[in-house]
C-alpha cells in the first residue's frame, strides 16, 4: 500500500514540475513514466515520437508481433508486462546464437541476425548503438521493414547522426535524442506502450 502512495505522490510531483507541454496524453504517460524511471526531467525534450509511432505499436502488440531487445536488461524488464498482457514471444540479440563476425559487436551480430529472421519485429534497443546503427543500416538496405523501433542507446560517437538516420527512415519509432539514454528509458517507454495498448486492445 505504502508503495502505490509513494507512486501516485511522485507522479503528482512530476506532474506539477512538468507543467504545460505539448504532448498527446498517451504521449505524455510515456514520458512521465520515463521520468518517474530516470529521475531525469531532461527526457520531457527529449523524447520523441515519430508520426503513428503509438498507433502502429499498440497494432502490432495487438497481433502478437515478435519483440525483439537488445540486452538481458531490457528483456527482463519488460517480460513480466508482457507475460500479464499480449504474450509476445521476445528474443535478445546478445543471447542469439550466431556464428562470431570480425568488426561486429555481439549485440550488433544478434540484432542482423533476428533482423533479417523477424523483419517486421518491435525492436527495443535500450543499450546497444551498434545495434541500433546496424538495424537502421538494414531498414536503409529494406531488408527489414520493423513495425516499431524503440531507440534510447546513450553515446558519444556518432549517436546523433544514428538517430537521425531512424527518423529520417520514416519507420514507426520512439527516440531519445542527444547522448542521454540507457534500457531503463527504453523499458519504461515500452512498458507504457504495453499498458496503453493493453487498455485499448486487451479486452477485444
Amino acid at each position: 500500500m505504502e508503495w502505490h502512495i509513494t507512486d501516485a505522490q511522485s507522479l503528482a510531483i512530476i506532474d506539477n514540475e512538468i507543467g504545460e507541454h505539448s504532448l498527446t496524453p498517451a504521449e505524455y504517460e510515456i514520458v512521465r513514466q520515463v521520468i518517474y524511471a530516470t529521475a531525469d526531467f531532461e527526457y520531457k525534450s527529449l523524447v520523441r515520437f515519430s508520426e503513428q509511432a503509438l498507433q502502429a505499436g499498440a497494432t502490432a502488440l495487438a497481433n502478437r508481433a515478435t519483440i525483439i531487445v537488445d540486452v538481458p536488461t531490457v528483456q527482463a524488464a519488460i517480460f513480466p508486462n508482457i507475460s500479464d498482457t499480449f504474450v509476445n514471444p521476445i528474443y535478445c540479440a546478445v543471447e542469439a546464437i550466431t556464428r562470431p563476425q570480425k568488426g561486429k559487436t555481439q549485440a550488433a551480430w544478434g540484432i542482423e541476425t533476428l533482423a533479417k529472421r523477424y523483419p517486421e519485429a518491435i525492436f527495443v534497443i535500450g543499450e546497444s548503438q551498434t545495434a541500433l546503427a546496424t538495424l537502421v543500416d538494414l531498414i536503409e538496405l529494406e531488408d527489414v521493414k520493423p513495425a516499431l523501433v524503440i531507440g534510447t542507446p546513450a553515446g558519444f560517437i556518432d549517436t546523433d547522426v544514428i538517430k537521425s538516420r531512424l527518423n529520417d527512415s520514416l519507420i514507426p519509432h520512439i527516440r531519445v535524442d542527444g547522448r542521454k539514454g540507457n534500457a531503463i528509458a527504453a523499458a519504461a517507454i515500452f512498458n507504457s506502450l504495453i499498458n496503453l495498448s493493453w487498455q485499448a486492445y486487451g479486452n477485444k
